[in-house]
């Protein structure tokens, strides 16, 4: 066993034993230009160890001096490691002045990717996360770091937003500052800048040179020739917001100036393309850009939604920063869903082809007087993976059905298929159909047993089917606008299976990809069930004993 085999050993075993973490940190600091890769490795770990660690030391002397090895650690490390610079540029801070420490849970994977960047394992990162959850503010200190390590190659920041551009040009002023509160002068000692423009908003670091070290342009200026990106280009909110995300042409003329004003200034094969932008549509710079890298191990497409699967927020901090659960939720009730899905859960959509529009469709508010002439089903179940299984339960009222109730889940298939059977049973539906392809015969007759047990009197059929499921769900849905109505958008709640019908099918595409298309698909079997039976009778007859 080596000897940092051993000290390893010791502080795994002997955590307050304060000299063998000094004693690891001078060996690897020594070893550190001899084997980088292998000593940020080592050193990473010993920071990891440090902060796990600290609190549990009981002597406060040694606690404190464990703390200033921490901050030693961080400064060999910082150069190289984007997180560890991060960390010890803010080391004098307040604490509730830091900007990462509070953040690091939601934006740690984030930081992980833009060191991914750096280190060559990536071209292109694109990174959507919701507004004012400190995407921009990371990519500012990821700017400064950069001009540290590569000061005499030139970055170039691009952004609709000319308060953006200048925003940011002041913030890296302020950490690359030597007599401020960040620490960047530690880290890139022998740096510091030698020439600013705020006029142009430039910096240079180093040395006087043709093209700065970081130039920040508006796009559409036309005055993007004046720049160069040999190290990174930064492309910061391209779409200035909703207007320009609705007009198909606006935001192709804004791919023009994209590829000509920016990605044009690109020199040097190691220029790398970071995105980091709130999503307003399909067609925007980086949607397009998905499309366009699709399957290219060296292109990377990050998207943190502003809920989790559960609905709660991935972005409250600690120090009341952030956004609650609850402000999510209010701001997503006074939003309209596709504005909320794109610009909250960066999942755009294509608008203009949206086959179902929330302003077409039949609303009510209660059902008609009086007996239903028939309750019937449909169900498009589920397997494995991300799919839905989608059954509703329309009440049918002369010619029209009333969707009344429905499952819309994707959770385990035991959980999902207990669901079923309830649902069928509280709106006591007379008939119901299933697609057996996949897994549904068998769901079905699982379904049917339970029901047969539990005294209820639906009819379960099945049907495979072998139509192109885009093709039908176009055909039917002229049927379903018709014949169909939904409730009301005050009768239920957004994150319900019914809200969870409504946004599916409110969102189908037919241009494009779709996420989730089990609503549309099950609406279009629901229609070709309730057509079969149009001119029929269903009758309900007691089970013999």
């Amino acid at each position: 066993m080596g000897i940092l085999d051993r000290i390893k050993k010791e502080i795994e075993t002997n955590l307050e034993n304060v000299q063998a973490y000094e004693d690891y940190y001078h060996i690897c600091k020594a070893d550190i230009f001899e084997d980088k890769d292998r000593v940020i490795s080592q050193l990473k770990w010993l920071s990891d160890e440090i902060e796990k660690n600290i609190s549990e030391i009981s002597d406060n002397d040694e606690m404190l001096r464990l703390y200033r090895i921490h901050k030693r650690v961080l400064l060999v490390l910082a150069p190289w490691d984007f997180e560890s610079y991060m960390l010890y540029v803010e080391w004098e801070r307040d604490p509730d002045k830091k900007f990462y420490i509070p953040r690091r849970k939601a934006l740690q994977g984030v930081v992980k990717s833009l060191q991914d960047l750096a280190d060559d394992k990536l071209d292109i990162l694109s990174i959507s996360l919701p507004p004012g959850v400190g995407k921009s503010t990371l990519a500012i200190f990821y700017l400064t770091w950069v001009a540290g390590r590569e000061p005499n190659k030139p970055s170039l920041i691009g952004s609709h937003s000319n308060s953006f551009i200048r925003g940011a040009y002041d913030e890296c002023l302020r950490i690359l500052d030597p007599a401020g509160e960040y620490l960047w002068s530690d880290v890139f000692s022998g740096l510091s800048v030698t020439s600013t423009n705020a006029k142009d908003c430039r910096i240079d670091i180093d040395r006087r040179q043709r093209f700065e070290t970081l130039e920040f342009t508006s796009v559409g200026t036309g005055n993007a020739g004046l720049y160069r990106a040999m190290s990174l280009l930064y492309c910061d909110d391209l779409v200035s917001g909703l207007e320009v995300a609705l007009s198909k042409e606006r935001l192709d003329k804004l791919w023009g100036v994209y590829t000509t004003d920016l990605r044009q200034r690109k020199q040097g094969s190691k220029c790398k393309e970071l995105h980091i932008a709130t999503r307003w549509s399909v067609h925007d710079v980086i949607g397009r850009l998905e499309r366009e890298y699709e399957g290219n191990e060296r292109a990377k497409f990050i998207r943190v939604p502003a809920m989790d699967e559960n609905d709660e927020s991935n972005f409250f901090y600690p120090y009341d920063v952030g956004f609650t659960t609850e402000q999510y939720r209010e701001q997503r009730e006074i939003m309209d869903e596709a504005s909320w899905k794109a610009v909250y859960m960066n999942e755009p959509i294509e608008r203009e082809g949206l086959l179902y529009h929330e302003e077409e469709l039949r609303r009510y508010f209660e059902l008609p007087d009086g007996e239903p002439d028939a309750i019937i089903g449909v169900c498009d179940t589920k397997d494995k993976g991300k799919d839905y299984a989608f059954l509703p339960v329309g009440y049918k009222f002369g010619n029209d059905y009333y969707i009344e109730d429905c499952v819309c889940d994707n959770n385990l298939p035991h959980i999902v298929d207990a669901r079923l059977v309830a649902v069928l049973m509280i709106n006591d539906v007379q008939m119901c159909r299933f697609e057996s392809n996949l897994a549904g015969g068998r769901i079905a007759e699982k379904v049917n047993t339970e029901i047969k047990e539990r005294g209820g009197n639906t009819r379960i059929t099945t049907k495979y089917t072998t139509a192109n499921k885009e093709t039908k769900i176009i055909v039917n849905s002229g049927w379903v606008k018709e014949h169909c109505l939904f409730k009301d958008k005050s009768m239920y709640r957004r994150q319900s299976d019914y809200g969870k019908m409504m946004d599916m099918l409110c969102s189908y595409t037919v241009v494009g990809k779709n996420s989730h298309d089990d609503v549309p698909d099950g609406m279009a079997m629901f229609s070709e069930f309730a057509q079969s039976i149009t001119n029929g009778k269903i009758e309900v007859f007691g089970r013999p004993i």
